[in-house]
């Protein structure tokens, strides 16, 4: 129980934008833990999948069958390729979360200077605090989310060429 105190009272010092930088983040990483997932388990039945229609298909016409493994291809990307854009657009959004919690926190230490004055530093630091940990937190979840989209881009490149190289 004193670990959901300590928390919530950071989440809590770091303002309400603190809290939606937490909504985006859980958000971010169930869609990267789904992709992987899916890359582990899914993907295998829909190479499997895509290897058996192509090895149904028999046509005589050159052309025709190359268009039939462009259009396997493409589906097979498609899927591959579900929410890696909203993967990206939460890692973009990240860290302009935290810089609208540094506008806000900056605020707050300005109304007090304009209030008590610049010398009560103790009225500021609170203010100061709120803008560094939401910053901090912009940036920690877009960074790590950013290593992670682009393990999942590499992977469909990689899956793709593979899958293409098998449809032969």
């Amino acid at each position: 129980m004193e670990i959901l105190d300590a928390v919530s009272s950071f989440l809590d010092s770091g303002g309400g934008v603190l809290w939606f930088i937490l909504f985006v983040s859980i958000s971010l990483w169930t869609l990267i833990c789904e992709r992987l997932i899916y890359f582990k388990f899914a993907y295998p039945e829909l190479q499997k999948k895509c290897l058996e229609e192509w090895l149904k298909s028999s046509y005589s016409n050159h052309r025709t069958a190359l268009h039939i493994k462009r259009c396997i291809l493409s589906e097979a990307k498609i899927s591959m390729q579900h929410f890696a854009s909203t993967i990206k657009l939460l890692i973009t959004i990240c860290p302009m979360l935290g810089l609208l919690g540094t506008v806000i926190g900056m605020i707050q230490v300005f109304d007090v200077m304009s209030v008590i004055g610049n010398s009560n530093a103790r009225s500021m630091a609170e203010g100061i605090s709120q803008a560094i940990i939401t910053t901090m937190a912009g940036m920690v979840v877009a960074i790590s989310g950013l290593y992670f989209h682009n393990l999942i881009e590499k992977t469909i490149q990689d899956k793709s060429r593979q899958l293409a190289m098998l449809l032969k």
